[in-house]
């Protein structure tokens, strides 16, 4: 089981947090670049202006792309199976990097906006399918752990780009690595480098086997089921699993796949589709993006030096990435709403003190220092929470017939909140500056009361357990 969510998750979620954080590290030479073809080929200087909506288009496309690919990721299941369309997406993700890596030597930046479109279509497929894979193959007593490979992998994905980063006196890689990491000339290997994780999901998944339910529910082939079960579970175990799976079948009587649009006027799963579209969106608008942005601030005011801000900042990637593979092991004993509950309570709280430590930053001589703990504890408070439970909740909250889809909406609001808070961040600091912390304090009280009020706890309960809580939200309590 375990090597089959590393499988899964090299080529999912961890292109998603490689390919947010990976732009970041050239920019200085992209911004070269785009000044030199636009020169060589219109013989004239590319203005400030156009040069940084360029940029702009570079880096945000690939939320556009990531917006379609949640869009065909839950159709491609459905089609492909779980494991045929994450096989297929890998094919999306080589492509983009060849677009990507030939883009310098020809001199055209068209095909690194397109490569970056492309690798955002990839990352909202593998956004999209891998929890609707994992949820399905996992036993219900490990399925909150395993799920959380999806997390997992994307901080790992995050924090390996902001290694990739770190391009200056990185003392402890040899020269060569550095100049591989950082140099100029290599840059078209560095764009390109999304292609490793696709040849290495292309070599390890197909030694696993399609997702159990998709065999037995969508495909009605019992046999290739248990074979499935026996390669996961092993022979003694997977008994127990098949009844699970059997009992769902029954239950949904032949129901085909729904659409995206028939879940909106399901009454039967009216409550669960708020859910996740009210913690989806809670995860975007949390404040995580406001506090990446203050750490810098943050940094400097706490006597940092400039240059060694990156390495700290590495350490926030550091400590999502932990608190994340602490989640995974915590959640299946402690349960989803404490773990989520907490994170955002937790969060409303870092905020509170943030507000007011920036606001008295000159104050005294330790409130910096409070700061920056402050920031620390938020992300800290994020990844055990939200940052971990908010996706494998979408992948609990409902039935065979209707995850595909759910996945597609979740992923659907996911991708336009991360767009949206991109783009008017911006303005509410400018506006707020430290206030905006008051904004995301509201949101992040506002999200945890309405899981302690709504959502029940799905730890070591079956999809259709799980059915029969909302049933009463959705129906009244005399249903």
């Amino acid at each position: 089981l375990f090597l089959a969510v590393c499988a899964v998750g090299i080529g999912g979620t961890f292109q998603y947090g490689y390919n947010v954080s990976i732009i970041n590290a050239p920019t200085q030479h992209i911004h070269k670049f785009l000044n030199e073809t636009w020169s060589s080929r219109y013989h004239k200087e590319l203005n400030p202006d156009l040069l940084t909506f360029l940029w702009s288009v570079i880096a945000s496309i690939f939320s556009l792309g990531g917006l379609c690919g949640a869009l065909i990721g839950g159709s491609m299941a459905i089609r492909l199976g779980r494991k045929g369309a994450l096989l297929m997406n890998n094919v999306i993700a080589i492509l983009a990097s060849i677009l990507m890596g030939i883009s310098f030597p020809t001199g055209l930046f068209e095909l690194l906006i397109a490569g970056r479109f492309l690798i955002g279509i990839n990352s909202g497929i593998g956004f999209c399918v891998q929890p609707l894979y994992v949820g399905e193959f996992a036993p219900k007593h490990l399925r909150g752990g395993l799920a959380m490979g999806t997390s997992i992998f994307l901080t790992g994905g995050i924090l390996t780009g902001q290694i990739i980063g770190l391009r200056q006196e990185m003392l402890f890689f040899p020269p060569c690595f550095v100049e591989l990491l950082g140099g100029e000339k290599h840059l078209p290997l560095l764009l390109s480098s999304s292609c490793v994780p696709a040849f290495a999901q292309l070599l390890f998944l197909p030694w696993f086997p399609e997702s159990p339910r998709y065999l037995l529910i969508d495909r009605g082939d019992e046999l290739s089921c248990a074979k499935a079960l026996k390669r996961f579970h092993g022979s003694s175990e997977y008994r127990r699993e098949m009844e699970d799976i059997q009992r769902e079948c029954f239950a949904l009587d032949g129901e085909k796949p729904k659409k995206p649009w028939q879940l909106f006027t399901d009454r039967g799963v009216r409550w669960q589709l708020i859910t996740i579209i009210v913690m989806t969106m809670g995860q975007q608008l949390s404040g995580i993006n406001a506090i990446y942005f203050y750490a810098t601030y943050v940094f400097e005011q706490a006597g940092i030096l400039a240059d060694k801000i990156p390495y700290v900042t590495l350490g926030t990637g550091v400590c999502e990435c932990l608190t994340a593979l602490s989640c995974g092991l915590l959640i299946d004993h402690v349960g989803r709403r404490c773990l989520i509950i907490g994170g955002y309570v937790l969060m409303t709280l870092w905020c509170t003190v943030l507000t007011f430590s920036l606001t008295y930053q000159e104050l005294y001589s330790w409130v910096p220092y409070m700061s920056m703990a402050c920031v620390f504890a938020f992300i800290l408070s994020f990844g055990l929470g939200p940052g971990g439970i908010t996706n494998t909740l979408t992948a609990e909250l409902f039935v065979q017939s209707s995850r595909p889809a759910a996945q597609m909406i979740a992923g659907t609001v996911s991708w336009i909140s991360f767009f949206t808070i991109g783009m008017l961040f911006p303005f509410i600091v400018n506006g707020l500056q430290q206030y905006c912390f008051v904004v995301f304090l509201l949101e992040c009280f506002f999200v945890a009361a309405f899981i302690f009020l709504i959502i029940p706890e799905t730890k070591n309960k079956s999809f259709l357990e799980i059915k029969k809580e909302f049933h009463k939200l959705n129906f009244g309590r005399n249903a």
